[in-house]
């Protein structure tokens, strides 16, 4: 039987959204207030959606236990209070959107979660924001 289980996580990040190769002007007219140089932040919302078999023994897809030490490590203490423009190689080439992150965070998680679930990340920037990966 297939069922899923969803984790909350939440983290604090600061960024600017810029593209380096365009000119200023270019940037303020794309990212309005958030190509500020002086970098903003935000308090990131974030659900982890797990899906898989159910273990007839464990009554569990996964230890909820287990599923929240992977987010605190692999994505909480990752990028709390942290520029996700100066302190992270994921974004040295693409600027750090909401959507970009999304897919930096499911890219962490894969990696240490069993490949036999599937995952899927909903990450909020503010409370009418949020992106989703995969998408539907």
């Amino acid at each position: 039987m297939r069922i899923a289980v969803i984790r909350k996580g939440h983290f604090n990040a600061a960024h600017q959204l810029y593209v380096n190769s365009w000119s200023k002007e270019r940037n303020n007219e794309v990212f309005g207030k958030c190509a500020n140089p002086h970098f903003h932040g935000h308090n990131y919302e974030l659900e982890v959606k797990v899906t898989g078999e159910l273990d007839p023994v464990t009554g569990m897809l996964i230890n909820l236990k287990d599923l929240k030490d992977i987010i605190q490590v692999e994505v909480e203490e990752y990028f709390d209070h942290k520029n996700l423009n100066i302190e992270f190689e994921e974004f040295r080439d693409s600027p750090p959107t909401t959507e970009n992150l999304c897919v930096v965070i499911y890219q962490r998680l894969r990696k240490v979660l069993d490949p036999n679930m599937d995952l899927k990340i909903r990450l909020s920037e503010t409370p009418r924001n949020f992106a989703e990966f995969p998408a539907d």
